[in-house]
């Protein structure tokens, strides 16, 4: 076995979800991450833990959407919410052969199949949760590299020193945790801004996403004013969505295109209430994840980039007693922050074409 794959192991179970003794733990993976699950059920044997795997692939859940009626579904199936309920952690991995397996099943089911399944996404994040990636075949080919070349950048992202880059974030968190609003502008294209005052910004140093590297929080749902246009692509419902152009007026999203597959950014709006608010701000920090592949868990924390949700905001960035938009879905897209672009907190320049101001380089 690949020695990184053991230490990828030892991320998960040390740093991530930290298994102790007598944990119930619940590992979701497809076939091709058997290396990685074997590396963990070891692991968690040794600490003396239970753990139960699930399988499953792209292609069986494929086949049970193009199968299912919607209006045969109003809720989660009774066995597992049972096992949720049960569990102590939860690590999903992602290792595909075809991300685009679901690429034909119609908007419309995969909306209502989303709206079915949220009682359960709800709950795991009630949890100790991780989501990570094995170097599959099909993501490789998604960021148009080899398997191996692809394994490299994932275990670079992956496998490093994760107090040493919570350190980096937390000179973000401090800035915008301090904030009353944020501005967004890149180019011509890009002007937005968006009120955080109250709301509680998060420093992802892999606990819940591995690779971790982003600084994170929720706007006020209805103070979203402006326009973006997210340049990077990204794959939803098994599709590549390009070119997503949205307005906001109050927290809404007023107009929206999109240049390739506008009928599934559509089909996301229309989803329930929440679709169309922004649930989270991101601003991506790993510079080790330095090319962008068609993965939203590394693209979204590539440096030099900001992603905004559509849908719902974590529980973690807002306070009890202030409004959470809530939806079943929860869909990230990227702006290139490289050039020509900037970070406003408070009307004050806090990062320019990419860098921070607290690095070298942001007054040249």
């Amino acid at each position: 076995m690949d020695p990184r794959v053991e230490d990828h192991a030892d991320v998960i179970v040390d740093h991530s979800v930290e298994i102790e003794a007598d944990d119930e733990v619940m590992i979701s993976a497809p076939p091709a991450a058997e290396d990685l699950v074997v590396a963990l059920r070891e692991r968690i044997g040794e600490r003396g833990a239970n753990a139960i795997t699930l399988g499953g692939s792209s292609r069986s859940q494929r086949a049970f959407m193009l199968a299912m009626n919607p209006e045969d579904y109003d809720e989660p199936s009774d066995a597992l919410q049972a096992l949720v309920e049960e569990i102590d952690v939860a690590i999903s991995i992602r290792a595909a052969r075809n991300t685009h397996e679901t690429g034909d099943v119609p908007p419309e089911k995969n909306a209502a199949y989303s709206k079915v399944m949220k009682p359960i996404g709800d709950a795991v994040m009630e949890k100790r949760w991780v989501g990570t990636q094995y170097p599959a075949p099909g993501n490789a080919q998604d960021a148009e590299m080899s398997t191996e070349a692809y394994a490299d950048f994932v275990y670079d992202a992956v496998n490093k020193d994760w107090e040493a880059q919570r350190e980096f974030q937390a000179q973000m968190v401090d800035i915008v945790d301090d904030a009353s609003e944020i501005r967004i502008v890149s180019g011509d294209t890009t002007d937005v801004t968006m009120s955080v005052d109250g709301m509680i910004t998060k420093n992802d140093d892999a606990e819940n996403n591995l690779p971790g590297g982003e600084v994170f929080t929720a706007p006020v749902p209805d103070s979203v004013e402006g326009e973006v246009f997210f340049d990077m692509p990204l794959m939803a419902q098994g599709r590549e969505v390009e070119d997503v152009r949205l307005v906001f007026e109050e927290g809404e999203v007023v107009e929206f295109e999109a240049e390739k597959n506008e009928a599934v950014l559509a089909s996301v709006l229309d989803t329930d209430e929440g679709a169309s608010r922004l649930g989270e701000l991101g601003i991506g920090m790993n510079r080790d994840i330095d090319r962008f592949t068609y993965n939203m868990l590394f693209d979204e924390k590539m440096g030099d980039t900001v992603h905004m949700a559509l849908g719902r905001a974590y529980e973690d960035n807002v306070p009890e007693d202030r409004e959470r938009n809530d939806s079943a879905v929860h869909m990230d897209m990227i702006v290139d922050m490289s050039d020509d672009s900037r970070i406003e907190a408070d009307g004050e320049v806090v990062q320019r074409d990419g860098t921070f101001v607290f690095e070298d380089g942001f007054d040249e």
